[in-house]
């Protein structure tokens, strides 16, 4: 909706809904453009996100900790692209576009964009928590979405989640996103290729499994083999079998609309208590179809 359209249907004055959308843009919910009109130039404004959920969990009586690790994404300790697959960072391709072995280049360390057509990746996260550490909850949080020829926002992709060589489980992304740059991206990157994800989050607690807080399976922390002191392996990426076959990007701090790496946080009490799952985890505002 353009201002004036914003103003009869919420039924207030031009000037109070003009000083909401500004807040609005500064946190970034909503996304404003000037298009041209009738009359010249018009102000239409759109949300950035379909949902957003945030819950208030009951944890009184539990000395509530979190560890965070933050991985680039270039740190894999096992890649298996296939079909179209590269890798860039802030300053060129790595390697050569559609060839496997780029993988393997020394440079990929810088890496801030990965893509492949089908395969995974795998990554190795340390967990150093004590081991009369109560866990609480496992969060991975990502930027990602599908990978098509330059992009195509309708383009599904079954992306799955595997901890420990456990599959906790699978996001359909509805597209691989383009059409206006991301935020972070670099100059140089064209605006043709992909150029945005949507930040999920893949949690597991010791009911289940959820991705932004809608439960996926009941892998729970004792299947997935998740207890403290002990490295966690995870890999993200295409079953052989997945209905929609539509590969994945991931992006890095400095792609991308998202200022993050591959984020793995663990939730856990410091006292040895009974804490069960009191709802679902905080979930990502989940990105909008930008069409």
């Amino acid at each position: 909706m353009n201002i004036n359209e914003l103003c009869a249907a919420c039924g207030m004055s031009q000037p109070t809904i003009t000083r909401h959308i500004q807040q609005l843009e500064l946190v970034g919910l909503i996304t404003s453009e000037y298009m041209p009109s009738q009359q010249g130039i018009q102000k239409r404004c759109r949300l950035n996100y379909d949902r957003m959920l945030v819950t208030f969990e009951n944890l009184a009586g539990t000395d509530m900790r979190m560890e965070e690790v933050s991985m680039p994404i270039g740190l894999y300790t096992i890649a298996n692209p296939s079909g179209t697959c590269g890798l860039a960072n802030r300053e060129r391709i790595i390697g050569f576009v559609d060839i496997p072995q780029s993988f393997f280049d020394p440079e990929r360390a810088t890496a801030q964009i990965l893509w492949m057509a089908d395969g995974f990746v795998e990554y190795i996260f340390p967990c150093t928590l004590p081991s009369s550490a109560e866990l609480i909850r496992l969060e991975l949080m990502m930027e990602v979405c599908s990978e098509a020829p330059n992009f195509d926002l309708d383009f599904p992709s079954d992306i799955s989640v595997w901890i420990n060589g456990v599959e906790i489980g699978t996001w359909t992304s509805p597209g691989d996103f383009g059409g206006s740059r991301g935020r972070l991206n670099p100059d140089w990157w064209i605006d043709h290729m992909t150029q945005y994800g949507v930040q999920k989050i893949w949690s597991v607690d010791i009911d289940g499994s959820y991705v932004d807080g809608t439960k996926v399976s009941d892998v729970n922390f004792k299947r997935a083999m998740i207890v403290p002191n002990q490295p966690l392996s995870v890999r993200i990426g295409i079953k052989p079998d997945a209905e929609h076959q539509g590969g994945f990007n991931l992006f890095g701090s400095g792609f991308g609309n998202y200022a993050q790496d591959l984020v793995l946080r663990v939730h856990y009490s410091g006292k040895k208590v009974s804490v069960r799952h009191q709802g679902p985890p905080i979930a990502a505002a989940e990105g909008a179809d930008s069409r």
